[in-house]
């Protein structure tokens, strides 16, 4: 199990992904679940997977190997190369992309595979291309996906119930970056503390509308300080919270019991 989130607001976008991969309780390890692609000054592409990781990994690979071939002009002079994730014009582009290797590489695989497993896999696709908006899709296993919108505010991936009421209750498009920053860590503690298949270290990219860096992007590890003062933080306000509540009426008549 896994655990993605991305969120866009018209300041920018929050991407993050934990790291734990689970095959049974005792084939746990750690994998990177967010990749970056990016030309400073001309784009920024995040892309975070969940699923077979078999599955996601020969994808990510797959793009990158298509990255390395459009860099041989000899191939490109010859019509070898094809479209990559660098050279698309926009991030519908990137998401098709993304979308149509993850159905070949599913259809490729999937007699094999079934009779062990799921080979199934999803994708969050985030990011800017110079000329257009920052952009966040979901990309299905089908190849299909879906793009965020102002009344679609976050996408998650994997493990999702844990980490979205406190998204659902304090997110909105008038929240600032860092306020939505605080909130994607916050619904990865939820997660973490309620699911054992979802752990840090936590790769979390904080991108700036029309800033074309990921400058800003952190690691969380159980050594962080500000994750763990976070983490402290937060549950002594609920706590203090509970504590200051009034307690249920005590002059409300019970339903007779029949």
């Amino acid at each position: 199990m896994t655990y993605c989130l991305g969120i866009i607001l018209p300041s920018g976008l929050i991407l993050a992904s934990d790291s734990r991969s689970s095959a049974g309780v005792d084939q746990i390890a750690l994998v990177k679940k967010l990749n970056l692609f990016q030309k400073p000054g001309e784009r920024v592409i995040a892309i975070l997977s969940a699923g077979n990781l078999a599955t996601t990994q020969a994808v990510v690979t797959t793009l990158q190997q298509q990255l390395d071939l459009a860099k041989d002009s000899a191939r490109e002079a010859v019509g070898f190369a094809k479209p990559d994730i660098m050279s698309a014009c926009t991030m519908f582009d990137v998401a098709q992309i993304v979308g149509d290797q993850l159905r070949a590489i599913i259809q490729e695989n999937k007699s094999y595979v079934q009779a062990y497993g799921d080979p199934d896999a999803s994708f969050l696709v985030g990011g800017q291309i110079k000329g257009e908006p920052h952009r966040l899709f979901q990309v299905y296993s089908a190849g299909n996906f879906v793009e965020a919108t102002a009344r679609t505010r976050f996408f998650q991936l994997g493990e999702t119930k844990y980490g979205k009421p406190i998204l659902d209750r304090a997110l909105h498009a008038t929240s600032e970056l860092d306020e939505a920053a605080k909130l994607a860590l916050l619904s990865f503690d939820a997660t973490i503390r309620s699911n054992l298949s979802v752990a840090p270290p936590i790769d979390m990219l904080t991108y700036v509308t029309d800033s074309f860096s990921a400058a800003s992007l952190a690691l969380f590890d159980t050594q962080n300080a500000y994750w763990n003062s976070l983490q402290e933080q937060y549950s002594d306000g609920l706590s203090q919270l509970v504590r200051s509540l009034p307690p249920p009426a005590q002059d409300v008549i019970s339903p007779t019991l029949t």
